[in-house]
């Protein structure tokens, strides 16, 4: 079941995982949702600069130039009740992205509104930055688990392609997991009748 005029905000920016910004906002745009794309300091019709994270057998992934990514709205008139939920994508630029007061305040007003708010892989930094998730249970990239910890969060390992829902919160550790963390975000706002 589609449901009609259901539109979100991926909040992003430059270094994001070149995966974790182009299938998400591809997906919602299949379904039939409003997506978008924004990150502070640039505006509509701007460019990100993505970056590609593999696994080749070293300690920890690599990192790549991937694609220039369009952005299509501007992050200064966003404001929770525009959009029925959020999505924060994963790669370098939580690392900046959590330090950006308004950014945080974003992300409490979709959680306090209880809108869906999911986040992949680094975006869950975000997260913890926003002091959202003390008493949650959520994963994220698994070098993420000492923020979630320190933040009051109960991490959970999960495998790289796997969810986990906790009420309005769903979270995913790596790219591989966008099919199960866009089925889970697409049910939780009524777009489909996919299980979590």
């Amino acid at each position: 079941m589609l449901v009609k005029n259901t539109k979100v905000l991926l909040l992003t920016g430059d270094f994001t995982e070149d995966y974790e910004i182009m299938v998400p906002f591809q997906t919602l745009l299949t379904f039939g949702v409003a997506a978008d794309a924004v990150t502070p300091g640039k505006r509509a019709g701007e460019f990100i600069k993505t970056a590609v994270h593999d696994f080749e057998g070293d300690q920890s992934y690599t990192e790549k130039p991937g694609h220039r990514f369009l952005l299509n709205a501007a992050f200064d008139s966003c404001s929770a009740a525009d959009y029925d939920g959020l999505y924060l994508t994963g790669g370098r630029c939580p690392e900046y992205l959590r330090l950006n007061p308004k950014v945080l305040a974003l992300v409490r007003e979709f959680l306090g509104q209880g809108k869906p708010v999911a986040a992949i892989c680094h975006g869950i930094q975000i997260l913890t930055a926003a002091g959202v998730v003390r008493g949650r249970r959520l994963t994220a990239y698994p070098a993420i688990q000492p923020e979630v910890e320190a933040a009051g969060g109960t991490y959970l390992a999960a495998e790289s392609d796997q969810v986990i829902c906790d009420g309005n919160l769903i979270t995913a550790p790596a790219w591989p997991a966008h099919p199960a963390i866009l089925r889970a975000f697409l049910k939780a706002m009524g777009v489909s009748e996919f299980l979590c």
